[in-house]
């Protein structure tokens, strides 16, 4: 919501009536016979409309000689809003820099003392400023491969301060030199073989850089269309017996999981997508997570359907396991890879073999 959908008497009147926490923060109204202002979704009686004026903030509302509402606290909200106005503030600074940022440089422009304002800014938006400057700069360095003339020019043209850093910083991102993902993999062989397990067929993916796709599925002739169509310029090859070891190390895993995977893996997607797929990895087999939970975990209790949304898109079957994420019922729910292997998977794991 924003501060012009409520910007008339009538759409303020009725947010209070709805006791809608939508428009908290947005507005408070006092109340004239008791000289009480509130937030609009506070439980008290709802007052005669005539003795209602409205204030777009608390110092407004207190300075009219209001006082505030013991049981909506509004200068309690007043307060947290105001710290995630800074969060956000500080998001734009580092997002609208060219190079990063010292912490204690971010912190004073946002009026935080430093160990302050890291506390806040990984509890609210749930990674380290270091991490948030990382990410963002990580992916202008993709859209910059696609529009800088050269190579060179996207690297500094993103930040970095050298080609090195910029290749290593992609490594896990990309699984590919940038000169390749800048081209849609055109040029590049990706090297694939399929394996059979517990699950269906597996196929695993890779560049010389590491892997860029794990897919399940039940034909094996379907899995390799669909790691060209992630990669349509890439030259997909079958591999040979040297790529064996690779394909035994993922399917070991898919049979028997650990709690992490150390290949190189193409961990492509966006800050929050990478931040939900961070919390699915440190979610041990044999056991599971609701999608709120995820939610709750990462700080955005309310980022349910996003969270579900990061699951089904994530295209690294197992290593990054969304099948550990069930719906608040309890219920198994959608598996991008199907309902019926995500159910056996979660059943093989209620006794791992160590």
């Amino acid at each position: 919501m924003t501060l012009t959908q409520f910007n008339t008497d009538d759409t303020r009147w009725n947010a209070v009536c709805n006791n809608s926490s939508d428009a908290d923060g947005l507005f408070y109204y006092a109340v004239i016979t008791t000289g009480i202002y509130c937030r609009p979704s506070c439980r008290s009686k709802l007052p005669n409309r005539d003795n209602v004026e409205y204030f777009i903030s608390c110092n407004d509302a207190e300075a009219a000689g209001y006082r505030a509402c013991k049981r909506c606290k509004p200068t309690a909200l007043s307060k947290v809003k105001e710290i995630e106005q800074k969060i956000i503030d500080a998001c734009r600074i580092i997002e609208q820099s060219e190079t990063s940022i010292k912490l204690e440089k971010l912190a004073t422009q946002v009026h935080l003392s430093p160990y302050h304002f890291h506390r806040l800014f990984k509890k609210i938006v749930g990674i380290t400023p270091k991490q948030y400057g990382s990410r963002h700069q990580s992916r202008r360095f993709q859209t910059n491969l696609t529009t800088s003339a050269s190579i060179t020019d996207a690297i500094y043209s993103s930040g970095y301060g050298s080609s090195g850093s910029a290749y290593d910083k992609k490594r896990d991102q990309l699984a590919m030199k940038p000169k390749v993902y800048r081209s849609g993999a055109d040029g590049v062989t990706i090297t694939y073989g399929l394996a059979q397990c517990s699950f269906g067929w597996v196929i695993v993916a890779a560049t010389d850089r590491g892997i860029c796709a794990i897919e399940l599925g039940d034909d094996a002739k379907t899995l390799p269309g669909q790691v060209q169509a992630r990669f349509p310029n890439a030259q997909l090859n079958k591999a040979d017996m040297g790529f064996k070891t690779l394909i035994e190390e993922v399917v070991e895993f898919i049979e028997s999981p650990k709690d992490t995977f150390h290949l190189p893996l193409d961990i492509q997607g966006t800050a929050f997508q990478q931040q939900v797929w961070e919390v699915l990895r440190q979610i041990k087999p044999g056991e599971t997570l609701s999608y709120t939970e995820v939610a709750e975990r990462m700080g955005k209790p309310k980022a349910v359907r996003a969270v579900a949304s990061a699951c089904a898109v994530n295209k690294l079957a197992v290593v990054i396991p969304c099948h550990r994420v069930i719906s608040k019922a309890g219920k198994t729910g959608e598996y991008r890879w199907g309902s019926k292997r995500k159910k056996m998977l979660l059943e093989s794991e209620q006794d791992p073999v160590e």
